[in-house]
């Protein structure tokens, strides 16, 4: 059950959101027993955003949650393929993306708990 929700300042267009579903679907699978098939994402675009007090260069937050837990390394991959995508599909430098990972062992969905 893990979730990626992005912040940017960028506009994406629907074929590029397609892209980034589709590898982000793959990227989830650096963490052992996730899979696309519980992924949810959601994407807030085109938002006034600064860093370092600068908004002349586009930035992201991107937030994955997950139910469970993980080691460093599984971080570790994430983090730089997630860099990586956002880089060569938005054009947003790897130093202007957080990416922050919050594990819960309470997640709820289809009306019960785990």
């Amino acid at each position: 059950m893990p979730y990626i929700s992005t912040t940017t300042a960028k506009k994406i267009d629907d074929s590029v959101r397609e892209e980034l579903k589709r590898e982000l679907g793959d990227i989830i699978t650096e963490i052992p027993g996730k899979t696309e098939n519980w992924l949810m994402l959601s994407f807030n675009d085109d938002v006034k955003m600064y860093f370092r007090g600068d908004d002349s260069v586009e930035c992201a937050y991107v937030e994955v949650s997950i139910f469970g837990t993980t080691t460093k390394d599984a971080y570790d991959r994430l983090t730089a393929r997630i860099c990586d995508l956002y880089e060569r599909k938005l054009g947003i430098p790897a130093d202007r993306i957080y990416i922050k990972y919050e594990e819960s062992d309470k997640w709820g969905w289809n009306g019960v708990n785990f």
